[in-house]
């Protein structure tokens, strides 16, 4: 409050000054809640890396736009108020210059039919593609827009702790000092998800372990997924599959048309394998992850402790590289050579890497639900079952502590809210950026 007096009269003006908001993390969490927040509050991004994006929007940027899929918002609102968040974020990305007009309706919905015949249910998304050669531009775009609106990003700096005071957050520690805060929103993404669970866990807030993904990078000639992204207009066609012998639930995800595969860090040194697509540089490949859903009951119910697990062994066999195995020699029960691997009509993408045997480093029911999904998956794209084609390992997705929040993602701490992929609420670019409008939503209640 402040009270301006002249020598005429007393003049009382009341200034209500903004609420101090500080986020964690640059990810799509906390880019869409501060673009929700921007004018209301004062809204300061903290950054360890050097950009913004966070991994998904730094990487490839593949979006689905559907509640449904890399989350489920209606455990946060009703379905019709879902899809309303969800048209906002498409908006956003089209005024960001992103094409997001839905294409390939009747496409989709022939792939549909033919993957309930072989037993496989294909999801239908409204999806859209940036491309790794082209995100660049979007996030600058995005970010000058966000600064214009008075958001200030400070990158480079590392949030180490909170400072609390009763059963609230009144700074965030970074980098040597204490930001002050009325409000808190934790998005670290995946470097940040140890960091996160430690401190949730000193803050005494509830978590429970979520499933994990285990499986492979698939690797195939273009010409095998050709008629699916191409004339029935899917970018990332989405496949759920419940194995014949488990009856375990598989998925593919983040297919990459014309695209490479790569290494990819986890976390310490642990790593696995990953892929991107760019718009104007292309390979004559097409790789897919293929993933085994995990979940574990008493007494271990730690799935990042066992994934982790998996990881270690893969690294150890493959010599610090990833390891590549051709599916006919998986089949076989051989290790692949760079010999066996010379006579396959699919030629690796990603050349760092061991020849090996994936199944010396996976459960052996890992391995026999991917090879009896790619049985599956044979149906809808015909030549993804060959001896040719390439599986790298590991490809893991380690998805956080599920934390225990409200419906704004608020959690038992008062002023303080998590998003994204790394909270537990979200998987994937859409996710995120949902998960960072249902906590401005809950930030503008302080």
């Amino acid at each position: 409050m402040c009270i301006l007096i002249t020598a005429q009269c007393l003049t009382f003006t009341w200034f209500k000054s903004l609420k101090r908001i500080v986020m964690v993390g640059a990810g799509p969490a906390s880019l869409f809640a501060a673009k929700h927040l921007a004018g209301e509050c004062e809204v300061t991004i903290l950054e360890e890396t050097g950009h913004v994006g966070g991994s998904g929007l730094y990487s490839d940027g593949k979006l689905n736009f559907n509640p449904l899929i890399g989350g489920d918002l209606t455990e946060f609102m009703p379905i019709s108020e879902a899809w309303g968040v969800i048209d906002n974020i498409r908006e956003n990305f089209k005024e960001l210059g992103v094409d997001t007009e839905p294409r390939g309706e009747e496409g989709q919905r022939q792939l549909e039919r033919e993957a309930a015949r072989a037993g496989i249910r294909f999801v239908r998304i409204d999806q859209s593609h940036i491309g790794s050669d082209h995100l660049p531009r979007v996030m600058q775009e995005m970010r000058k827009r966000l600064e214009g609106d008075g958001v200030r990003f400070e990158l480079g700096v590392k949030a180490t702790g909170l400072k609390t005071l009763g059963s609230r957050v009144t700074g965030v520690k970074a980098s040597g000092r204490v930001y002050p805060v009325d409000g808190v929103l934790l998005a670290p993404g995946r470097v940040g998800s140890g960091w996160l669970i430690e401190l949730m866990a000193s803050l005494g807030v509830g978590m429970s372990y979520n499933p994990i993904d285990i499986g492979v990078r698939v690797e195939v000639p273009n010409e095998v997924m050709d008629e699916i992204v191409n004339e029935h207009g899917c970018w990332d066609p989405k496949f759920h599959i419940y194995t014949p012998s488990y009856d375990d639930f598989v998925r593919t995800f983040c297919v990459c048309p014309r695209g490479f595969v790569a290494k990819e860090a986890y976390e310490d040194e642990l790593f696995g394998v990953n892929g991107y697509s760019m718009r104007d540089t292309s390979s004559k490949n097409t790789n897919f992850a293929l993933l085994v859903r995990v979940k574990l009951t008493q007494p271990l119910e730690n799935t990042t402790e066992y994934g982790r697990g998996i990881a270690r062994l893969a690294n150890t066999l493959g010599g610090r590289k990833p390891i590549l195995q051709r599916l006919g020699d998986l089949r076989a029960h051989k290790r692949s050579t760079w010999d066996r691997l010379s006579r396959s009509y699919v030629e690796p993408t990603l050349v760092e890497v061991t020849p090996g045997d994936i199944s010396m480093a996976y459960p052996g029911r890992i391995v026999y639900d991917i090879v009896e999904s790619l049985e599956r998956l044979e149906a809808v794209m015909p030549g993804v079952d060959s001896d040719s084609t390439l599986l790298y390992g590991p490809e893991i997705k380690f998805y956080a502590m599920r934390i225990k929040t409200d419906k704004t993602l608020g959690t038992s701490v008062g002023n303080l809210w998590v998003g994204g992929d790394w909270a537990g609420v979200s998987r994937g670019i859409v996710g995120a950026a949902a998960s960072g409008i249902i906590a401005a939503r809950g930030i503008r209640l302080l």
